[in-house]
């Protein structure tokens, strides 16, 4: 049975953020993503745009998410469904850390405002 214990997970920082892969390629998952998403306080995520659809579920904290120019104040519980090509922001302003699931397709790819493209592991 394929189960993932926390100390067996792949971590990744990147942007200031730290992502912890639980659900890869690695782990046995053929199709889908997932991973732990954690934002320290004060915050300013990465402006990008995904190729694949992706689900952001939200654990802990208080962090704003605005989704092709639209911004939302988030709550624990609260879940976000970002269409593929859709331009996402996650920023983390609060005096707290937040925590979210996220969940998508495997080959993600992020497009950055300088055009760049980034192939995230975690998704790959």
């Amino acid at each position: 049975m394929p189960v993932v214990r926390p100390d067996h997970a792949t971590v990744f920082d990147l942007h200031g953020a730290r992502f912890t892969s639980y659900a890869s390629a690695a782990t046995g998952a053929e199709r889908l993503r997932a991973w732990r998403l954690d934002v320290p306080a004060g915050t300013t995520g990465v402006k990008h745009t995904v190729s694949s659809e992706e689900v952001l579920h939200l654990l802990h904290g208080t962090p704003v998410v605005t989704l092709d120019g639209e911004a939302a104040a988030l709550s624990p519980g609260d879940t976000v469904v970002v269409p593929a090509g859709s331009r996402l922001q996650l920023d983390n302003p609060g005096p707290g850390p937040a925590t979210a699931w996220v969940t998508t397709t495997a080959g993600l790819r992020a497009t950055l405002p300088d055009g760049s493209v980034v192939s995230p592991p975690w998704a790959a």
